[in-house]
């Protein structure tokens, strides 16, 4: 048996909890205790009586963190850096994408850092990202669409069918699982959508998934230049697992766009793959580049909670499970697994994190430790 520990997301206007009661009475059915801090779940409808119902103790915040086995759903704040220890943390990390202070903070305390969004199954995909990124690639239409709006200051074009007649120009870079939500949400509502992907074989495969009147086109420097003057909405859905996000639009691009244009970069949690792009927040969620509306909120899920603690927690609970039960065992025995150790015995683990952050002296392969 082990203690599980779940706090309350700190992060701005983050209402996402790490784990449902559903979830909770699980774990604690299998013989494990789970500590949850007071009111962690209100923001996603779940009441502290809801876990307690089930079996959790509802506890402060330094005793939901004091546990075996930590859940979170965003990476830890700079005022949760003092809880860490050597315990096991779970979460969204996104180490590429942030400051190198939350690396050195992991590191310090020798915590062992597991990256939701690195982890993969045993067909290599990111089963932990995928909701995450389904619920972004919904989202980043209709936020679009509202910024395109006229008393937004956006250029006052609607995505969508008008008595047949289609309207709005939407281009998706990147064809993953944020990718292809966003093309399918644009296209359903009648926008014109051009997806750009890296795979030449894949044209097919995304038009029988989402459209025949999708757009697919090779994701070239000279391709995307050429179309960026005319589109409305363009979203960002690169995705490097691990690594800082390259910079696919650069400044240029981003001022050869109309006026009241609306960027949504879903891949600024790693960096962004719009040069102008940089983290913004629920509180305070757009400014304006070159005339071009900038939407980049590095917690987009964090919006619709009850939604996204819901797919979250049914994705995460098997790993939980195996974690609680099994510990470093569990990561030693499946490679898939041990990919979302990031950090630990105060070595980053994880190789194109360590790279993009500068910090290859503080490498070490998991295996190796």
């Amino acid at each position: 048996m082990i203690t599980i520990g779940v706090p309350k997301e700190i992060k701005n206007n983050e209402n996402r909890v790490a784990l449902t009661p559903v979830g909770a009475k699980i774990l604690i059915q299998a013989g494990h205790g789970v500590m949850v801090e007071h009111g962690a779940g209100e923001g996603s409808g779940f009441s502290d009586s809801s876990y307690g119902d089930v079996g959790c103790e509802i506890v402060r915040v330094e005793t939901a963190w004091n546990t075996d086995l930590v859940l979170k759903v965003k990476e830890p704040q700079a005022s949760e850096y003092h809880f860490l220890k050597q315990q096991i943390l779970f979460t969204y990390l996104h180490l590429a994408g942030a400051t190198s202070a939350l690396t050195d903070a992991l590191l310090e305390a020798g915590t062992m850092a597991l990256a939701y969004e690195t982890l993969r199954d045993d067909q290599g995909r990111l089963p932990l990202l995928a909701p995450m990124s389904a619920v972004a690639g919904n989202m980043a239409v209709t936020i679009g669409s509202y910024y395109l709006a006229k008393f937004n200051q956006g250029k006052g074009v609607q995505l969508g069918s008008v008595l047949g007649k289609h309207h709005g120009s939407v281009v998706v870079l990147g064809d993953g699982v944020v990718g292809r939500h966003a093309a399918r949400v644009a296209d359903h509502i009648g926008a014109k959508v051009t997806m750009f992907t890296r795979h030449s074989d894949r044209e097919a495969e995304l038009k029988g998934q989402i459209s025949d009147r999708l757009r697919v086109a090779l994701s070239t420097p000279e391709m995307i230049s050429e179309v960026l003057p005319n589109t409305d909405l363009l979203v960002g859905a690169v995705l490097h697992s691990g690594s800082r996000t390259p910079h696919l639009v650069t400044d240029e691009m981003v001022a050869s766009m109309e006026s009241g244009s609306v960027i949504v970069d879903v891949s600024i949690d790693q960096g962004g793959c719009v040069e102008t792009a940089h983290p913004t927040t629920h509180g305070e969620p757009i400014y304006v580049t070159h005339g071009v509306t900038h939407y980049c909120v590095t917690n987009m899920p964090g919006a619709y909670p009850r939604t996204s603690t819901i797919a979250l927690t049914n994705e995460t609970l098997a790993y939980i499970l195996r974690l609680a039960e099994g510990g470093l065992n569990a990561l030693r025995h499946d490679q898939a697994f041990a990919e979302s150790v990031n950090t630990y015995r105060g070595y980053i683990t994880y190789r194109s994190a360590a790279e993009s952050l500068g910090m290859v002296a503080k490498y070490k392969a998991f295996e190796n430790l």
